[in-house]
């Protein structure tokens, strides 16, 4: 299991100071996230796309290429790439650049993103979603496992004996993860290419996902690539952490209440009933965590967010601190209690070199 954190990097005010971070605050605040993570014994950091107020992660390449130099084995991951907004060519040549400067500590995690007037920013019909998805990714995946690439599709001009550079480090591409939080379309795209799928499981009800996952897992193993149970799964989740979860509670239902997403809707404690959310102690969250397992099978990878809704950064450095010293070992010990030998280790670069080259 490969354990980290997801930030959609939201500037948000601070219900209980009024105090709002400038853009330079918060992308700063990103990277000390990133770092803590490592510092804490976390596997991942996995940061959004966003090209509108109040995000500020408009360019995931040159924020992870940054963390890279900084840091030395934690996997670098995007929590959303627009596969629908990005030329793949673009997409293809930023990840593998990266990918090098990173020594393969990189993968990526497509998907549709959910603001709608990001399409004519970049001259895209947010009716075509769907298919740009499909087709886009179709090239990416060409760009990458093919030295020259002739191509002709519907949403850009032709290519003819196009070579994308730099080619993928060790002639192995970053790994794909699709990310969906409602279609099935992007569950069947994972599953025909073998790639994995990441179910952001923090908005709607478990049901809802283990829906989509089983279709993955099924369709995964029509098209070869394995068994349901070998088909690989990551899972979002959103934690908030006192020693007593009275104070965990009364401490973050200011920011709940007002979140950008989420705010002024349903209560806290129906959003902790009906999604992953959990706000209490330390065990409460391994105890929640570990049911995912009974509702989707064996996985690959948790991310949980955790620096949003305006939480100040020095609350969620000490959020870090108690995930990857009480939280984290727990997890690692108890999920690989009986987990099956067949079922995949998460991806790295290192591990997937021998599998793709021999």
């Amino acid at each position: 299991m490969q354990f980290g954190i997801f930030s959609v990097g939201d500037v948000t005010t601070d219900p209980t100071t009024s105090r709002t971070p400038t853009e330079h605050e918060r992308i700063k605040a990103m990277v000390a996230i990133a770092l803590k993570a490592e510092e804490v014994g976390l596997d991942v950091f996995a940061t959004g796309e966003h090209h509108n107020p109040p995000f500020v992660p408009s360019s995931p390449t040159t924020m992870l290429g940054y963390i890279a130099a900084k840091t030395e084995r934690l996997i670098l991951s995007t929590a959303t790439t627009l596969i629908t907004t990005n030329d793949p060519v673009k997409i293809a040549e930023d990840f593998a650049m990266l990918q090098h400067l990173a020594d393969g500590r990189v993968d990526l995690m497509l998907g549709r993103g959910n603001t709608g007037p990001v399409y004519p920013w970049f001259g895209q019909d947010i009716r075509q979603g769907i298919p740009l998805a499909i087709e886009n990714y179709s090239l990416l995946h060409k760009l990458w496992h093919e030295d020259v690439v002739d191509w002709e599709g519907r949403f850009r001009t032709p290519l003819q004996g196009f070579t994308s550079t730099p080619r993928p480090l060790d002639g192995v591409p970053p790994f794909v993860w699709h990310g969906s939080i409602r279609s099935p379309e992007i569950a069947e795209q994972a599953a025909y290419y073998g790639d994995g799928f990441f179910a952001n499981n923090i908005f709607w009800p478990k049901e809802h996902f283990m829906r989509l996952i089983h279709l993955y897992r099924q369709r995964y193993a029509h098209y070869g690539h394995g068994t349901p149970e070998q088909a690989v799964v990551g899972l979002g989740g959103q934690v908030f952490m006192r020693k007593n979860s009275q104070d965990a509670v009364r401490e973050f239902r200011p920011y709940f209440d007002v979140a950008p997403v989420y705010g002024h809707g349903p209560s806290l404690e129906e959003f902790m009933a009906e999604t992953p959310l959990t706000v209490g102690s330390p065990q409460q969250v391994i105890d929640r965590t570990l049911e995912f397992r009974d509702y989707f099978g064996d996985y690959q990878r948790q991310l949980f967010l955790m620096d949003h809704a305006g939480l100040p950064l020095k609350t969620v450095l000490e959020q870090l601190d108690i995930l990857g010293e009480e939280v984290v070992p727990v997890l690692r010990k108890e999920f690989a209690k009986d987990r099956p030998a067949e079922v995949p280790d998460g991806p790295t670069h290192a591990a997937r070199v021998p599998a793709v080259t021999a």
